[in-house]
């Protein structure tokens, strides 16, 4: 049959006076049964205009949708198009309608294709769905048809305010749109995403006379799409290199998005620096380390942070810890409802959480073979309870968190090794010097980097000098705090030669560019490097010369409250090779305070480094009662607020001999005039109060002296210093050091030397700008 022979007249008051054979085929009814009726009868509800005159439409060339009432009772969609028809003066006499049936074989395909099909007209109203639409809306078809979809949208949790906005702009701009939607299914729970798209429908002018849309669910494609971001988002897990920052970091990941509820407890070993246990005995302590809830305070967690957890020996968290695999539970399971039991006579206000819970998933961290502890995740209705798929994901996020936490655990472990070394080579107490009274502070880096290299040190030299030494070794962890260690002997080693402080770095720039090459075990030179300031101020002469390799320079604050960076060359860092290094000499004033820093302190990603030394000057101003305060407010105002690496600080302020402390003979270069050199040793011990010494001084001197003349060039100093020691030097301008040799029975020299070393505390020789010095030190005898 042809859909355009399906036609009937409608007179002017609404009554049918026509009825093609078409029509009877369409809906069942023959023309004597329809002929004379109101054709509103015909309706299986009325979609059309209540003020048209035929109860169908009003005015010429109108197309709508509408639903007739088959004679068996099934409703069919028909597509109408009305004509008014005119009497002889040209006056409204009636409309013919014609139609077209719905039920064709492009019909059938619609109504049961897999995808969600419908057409609305243009005041929304359903004109027709096809079979997945009715599923998808738990309804049938004739209670759809003909229903404003806002009606039906309405009984049912769903983004309906989206999807009628989406429909309204198709509607009115003629625009297709494509979105994704999320809204569960009437008959259930579960969330469901559906790919929805929606176009108008033009007639033969353009205009749009209805709208059609058609949806496809993706609720496995969604579901996937979540899984993978929930794996994207577990790689960021374990940034910050701490145990208790990773768990948490696990706990927002499954909460809100895969749980309701989720919780984190590790074995007490793991937040220690014990070595780890491959299997947990059934005893093992459980701390629980984070937890979190979909929503606030509910539940109450039945444990404070950082307590014990304890759970039954058949609950989902131990059977997860004990059998190293996944444990997929909930209400029906007898382990479970007993551990749900145990909990509420701990936590009985939670029985409203426990009633909610319609499936718990406890899944072990394990790492490298090492059980860590055990997360639970617990869902509540109105979701689904978990399945083999949550299992397997949570399995993975776990998995990918426990190697996280087993990193932070293991970055603990090493940064509170470096840390232990680091400190038992700083120096706790500094050493017994007059030279400058010293201040420091040491803080260790917090970044994930680790324990860096950063070191000082103050060291004892003869004639009441002092040594100060800061540096900086590149790198991180117990290999940089080991290179450090070497360092440091290296420095002291060295300083006790008494080298300036150039010599001093061109022997430690050899020293570590020999390390390196050692460290690669095939010759190559590895990146080793190091930074390193060197500093020997002299109380007698008020003189500090320093050198840098490649360090900061020190700032400087004068007894006249100025301040200023001291100028000098900074110097190749240790390891290049090859490059000389500058020593730089100025003259101090007493009560100048030197301030040597490693670069933590004014360096940092976000500073001008210009401006932080600045602002060290600045602080070094600061008004302070002591030197160990004057630390304090220094790194307050100068350190990074989140330094990224070690910060170490030494203040010295400087001390001055007087002359009273000093006294200084020139020898003639003749043996005759070493006794009465003796007789002036003798006369000034006796002036300050030391007479008891002077049996042995006159024996050193007399030692001293004699090789002096004897092996060295003219012309030759006598020096003694007294202060926290007495201290004896005789300089001249050879440069030969002399050295201890064993005598033998008949040689007739030899023991000068020997007989000083035995006679004081220590002694030895340094180079000069214009010979040597050698000197023995005598401690003070007792008040």
């Amino acid at each position: 049959m042809e859909h355009s022979s399906a036609a009937m007249i409608v007179d002017a008051r609404g009554t049918v006076t026509g009825w093609s054979d078409g029509a009877r085929r369409l809906t069942g009814y023959a023309a004597e049964e329809v002929v004379g009726r109101p054709a509103r009868d015909l309706l299986a509800r009325d979609l059309l205009a209540r003020d048209a005159p035929c109860g169908l439409l009003s005015g010429a060339g109108q197309e709508a949708t509408a639903v007739v009432r088959h004679r068996d009772g099934r409703p069919v969609g028909l597509r109408l198009r009305v004509c008014p028809l005119l009497d002889a003066d040209g006056a409204p006499d009636g409309h013919a309608v014609t139609c077209g049936p719905s039920t064709d074989l492009i019909d059938d395909a619609v109504r049961q294709a897999s995808v969600s099909m419908s057409v609305l007209d243009a005041d929304l109203r359903f004109a027709h769905v096809n079979d997945t639409t009715c599923r998808m809306l738990g309804r049938p078809a004739d209670e759809l048809l003909g229903r404003r979809l806002s009606d039906t949208l309405a009984d049912f949790e769903g983004d309906a305010r989206s999807f009628l906005h989406h429909l309204r702009v198709v509607a009115d701009t003629g625009r297709r749109v494509q979105y994704e939607s999320f809204s569960p299914a009437p008959a259930g729970t579960r969330v469901h995403a559906w790919t929805v798209e929606i176009w108008p429908v033009h007639d033969s002018s353009g205009a749009v006379t209805a709208v059609a849309m058609a949806a496809v669910e993706s609720t496995e494609q969604h579901r996937a799409r979540e899984r993978l971001g929930l794996l994207n988002a577990a790689g960021a897990l374990g940034g910050t290199l701490d145990v208790v920052r990773t768990a948490e970091e696990l706990v927002g990941l499954l909460v809100p998005r895969f749980a309701g509820f989720a919780s984190v407890d590790l074995l007490d070993w793991v937040l220690g620096t014990h070595e780890p246990v491959a299997t947990p005995p059934e005893d093992s302590r459980l701390l629980r380390v984070a937890h979190a809830s979909a929503t606030e305070g509910f539940p109450t967690p039945a444990v404070h942070l950082g307590g014990n957890e304890v759970h039954p020996s058949d609950s989902p968290p131990v059977r997860a810890l004990r059998e190293g695999r996944v444990v997929l539970s909930g209400p029906g399971d007898p382990e479970f409802d007993r551990w749900m039991r145990s909990r509420d006579v701990r936590t009985p206000h939670n029985r409203a959480f426990r009633e909610a819970v319609c499936s718990i998933l406890a899944v072990p961290l394990r790492a490298r073979g090492t059980t860590l502890g055990v997360a639970l995740a617990a869902r509540t209705a109105p979701r689904e309870p978990y399945a083999v798929e949550d299992a397997v994901l949570a399995e993975e996020l776990a998995g990918r968190a426990a190697v996280s936490v087993d990193n932070a655990r293991r970055f603990a472990r090493e940064r509170s090794t470096a840390l232990a070394i680091q400190r038992s080579l700083l120096p706790r107490d500094l050493p017994g010097q007059a030279a400058v009274e010293v201040a420091h502070r040491y803080l260790p880096s917090v970044s994930a980097a680790g324990i860096g290299g950063d070191w000082f040190d103050v060291i004892p030299l003869s004639g009441t000098r002092v040594g100060l030494v800061v540096g900086d070794v590149v790198g991180h962890g117990i290999p940089s705090t080991a290179t450090m260690g070497r360092l440091c002997t290296a420095v002291r080693t060295l300083a006790d030669v008494d080298l300036p402080p150039d010599e001093l770095l061109t022997h430690l720039d050899d020293l570590v560019t020999h390390l390196a090459a050692g460290d690669t075990g095939d010759g190559e030179i590895a990146e080793l490097g190091a930074t390193c300031l060197y500093a020997v101020y002299d109380p007698a002469s008020r003189r500090l010369s320093l050198a840098a390799a490649g360090h900061p320079a020190p700032a400087l604050l004068l007894p006249d409250g100025t301040t200023r960076i001291v100028t000098m060359t900074a110097g190749p860092p240790l390891g290049v090779g090859g490059l000389p290094f500058e020593a730089t000499e100025l003259e101090l004033p007493e009560g100048s305070v030197v301030a040597l820093y490693t670069d933590g302190l004014v360096e940092d990603r976000d500073r001008d480094i210009d401006h932080a030394t600045a602002e060290l000057c600045r602080a070094l101003t600061s008004p302070a009662n002591s030197l160990d305060a004057l630390c304090d407010s220094v790194l307050k105002a100068v350190m990074p607020e989140e330094p990224s690496d070690d910060v170490a600080l030494l203040l010295a302020r400087t001390r001055v001999l007087g002359t009273e402390q000093i006294r200084t003979w020139d020898v003639l270069a003749d043996p005759v005039h070493v006794a009465a050199v003796r007789r002036s040793v003798a006369e000034q011990l006796d002036r300050w109060g030391l007479g008891e010494t002077a049996f042995v001084t006159e024996l050193v001197v007399s030692e001293l002296v004699t090789n002096a003349i004897r092996y060295g060039e003219p012309p030759i100093q006598l020096r003694l210093i007294r202060d926290t020691a007495l201290i004896c030097e005789v300089s001249d301008a050879s440069s030969t050091s002399p050295h201890l040799r064993r005598a033998h029975a008949f040689d007739e020299g030899g023991r000068g030397l020997l007989l000083v070393a035995q006679l004081t505390r220590r002694w030895g020789s340094r180079q000069t700008g214009s010979g040597k010095t050698i000197w023995a030190e005598q401690p003070l005898p007792a008040e």
